[in-house]
């Protein structure tokens, strides 16, 4: 109809054209407008993409990762727990010493007990003084073979699990000198005034000399232990401790 000729020959009229004018971008469009497209990879050439197996850009990931100076550590283990594991996995040797030292006495008592001690002396004691001193000869060899077998496949002590020592502190040479001298008083008191006397400064002597200033107390404490070792060695084991002056009391 826009381009044949009307019934009088004119040509029909046209509206006129309107342009078209682009939208201005406002804040609501702007925000609801199309995401821009992400740019498209570079063609990738015929033939390389297969050249790569599936898994190695992911096992060479790491070691592009890492410095020429790290070290290479296995998945899921410590780097600072490394040296502590092969640290317990060696040996102590110093240990063996010990395990020496064991069987050495344990020779040496069974040793002692095979020569130079007798038989029974009397019908009343058929088994004689031997077999103590074997059985525990016997039992210190067993102590030090299963203490190095235990070394050897890696025992070891735990430090933090003994007494807390600061080692840095220096020797308490006053409480040592004390104790030394309460044990020289009862070997030289002993004899004369006797083992209750004598043993009832030794245990006052150790406890003052180990801090504890509850003289009182520790002198009823002192008396009793005295007298209860001098009863029990008397009728417990029929040996007599030295009585000294309280001859004839006790």
């Amino acid at each position: 109809m826009t381009t044949r000729p009307d019934r009088g020959g004119d040509l029909p009229s046209r509206p006129p054209a309107v342009p078209d004018i682009p939208a201005q971008p406002g804040p609501k469009a702007a925000a609801t407008g199309p995401a821009p497209a992400p740019p498209k990879a570079a063609p990738t050439p015929p033939g390389t993409a297969d050249a790569t197996p599936p898994g190695a850009a992911d096992a060479t990931a790491p070691a592009a990762e890492r410095t020429p100076d790290e070290p290479a550590t296995t998945a899921g283990t410590d780097p600072a727990a490394a040296p502590e594991a092969v640290a317990a996995r060696q040996p102590d040797r110093a240990q063996y010493g010990v395990c020496a030292f064991l069987a050495l006495v344990g020779g040496l008592v069974i040793f002692d007990a095979t020569t130079r001690i007798g038989r029974a002396i009397n019908t009343a004691d058929p088994i004689g003084p031997k077999p103590v001193p074997i059985l525990l000869g016997v039992l210190l060899l067993v102590i030090a073979v299963i203490y190095a077998v235990d070394v050897a496949r890696g025992g070891a002590g735990e430090p933090e699990a003994g007494e807390d020592v600061d080692l840095s502190l220096p020797i308490d040479w006053r409480t040592v000198l004390l104790l030394i001298g309460a044990f020289l008083v009862n070997a030289v008191l002993i004899d004369r005034f006797g083992w209750v006397i004598s043993g009832t400064i030794l245990f006052w002597g150790s406890a003052y000399a180990l801090g504890n200033r509850h003289y009182v107390r520790n002198l009823l404490i002192a008396v009793a232990l005295s007298l209860i070792t001098f009863y029990t060695f008397a009728i417990g084991l029929g040996v007599d401790l030295p009585a000294g002056v309280l001859q004839g009391i006790l």
